[in-house]
């Protein structure tokens, strides 16, 4: 009698710890990022690549593998755990390693540390949300629907439109039932312009600081870099758009 009443308490118990255990990643995240704001904001800076940056050009030209392994991880880990410093990290790219190495570097970092986000979410919460969007008929039953017959777009919609965080746009993927190859490659191409606007930073700040001035990262909202961004929003949209008046004409 003991042993069969025991059977449903210890099943539940199993099933909270593994709940407990599918939210793990995202908590560890969430409290890394937290932590992280908290201690290392003045040290991932632009004033810590000045003070450091014979050191740095010293050891890549002796080390070039290494430090390129190393800066991969390192910015991996910024972006995974949502630290401060994922502009400083793009444009260091830029100053070691140039444009072309440069931009591959960080936007290859950029996409594995999205992904991982990604994976932490979509494991927790991520799970029971969708699960719940897959049995809904109202709201957001509707609301999976469009988002399955539009996924791409709307990927690319969160790559291109700077005013989207990127920690957003890594989160809300995972909490909707995005599937991860579509958001793995639409994060790995949509990221590219603002990865080669930030390289080409990171390409002439040895000349910034030699004049004493810090990077200008206002150069993302200027009107050459703003307009073709939005223009490949509005071609992202496209599709969306297209099928919308179709389904309203009933073609």
């Amino acid at each position: 009698m003991t042993e069969t009443s025991s059977d449903p308490e210890t099943a539940m118990a199993v099933r909270q710890k593994r709940r407990l255990a599918r939210h793990m990643p995202l908590a560890i995240i969430l409290i890394a990022a937290v932590l992280g704001f908290l201690t290392l904001r003045d040290y991932i800076s632009f004033d810590t690549l000045r003070d450091n940056r014979e050191a740095l050009l010293a050891l890549r030209d002796a080390q070039y593998l290494l430090m390129a392994g190393g800066f991969l991880l390192a910015y991996v880990t910024i972006v995974a755990f949502s630290l401060p410093g994922a502009a400083v990290a793009s444009v260091t790219g830029g100053f070691l390693f140039g444009l072309a190495a440069g931009t591959v570097l960080n936007v290859v970092a950029a996409t594995a540390g999205a992904v991982l986000i990604f994976l932490a979410a979509r494991a927790g919460l991520g799970r029971a949300l969708a699960a719940r969007m897959d049995a809904s008929e109202g709201t957001l039953g509707r609301v999976k629907a469009g988002l399955r017959d539009n996924e791409v777009s709307v990927l690319f919609l969160l790559r291109l439109v700077p005013a989207v965080p990127f920690f957003v746009a890594n989160l809300l993927p995972a909490l909707v039932g995005v599937k991860l190859w579509n958001f793995t490659w639409t994060t790995a191409l949509g990221i590219i312009p603002g990865a080669l606007v930030f390289t080409s930073i990171g390409v002439g700040v040895g000349e910034v600081f030699d004049r004493g001035e810090a990077p200008d990262l206002s150069l993302l909202w200027a009107p050459h870099v703003i307009g073709p961004l939005l223009g490949l929003a509005a071609l992202a949209a496209l599709p969306m758009v297209i099928r919308a008046l179709r389904g309203r004409k009933g073609i």
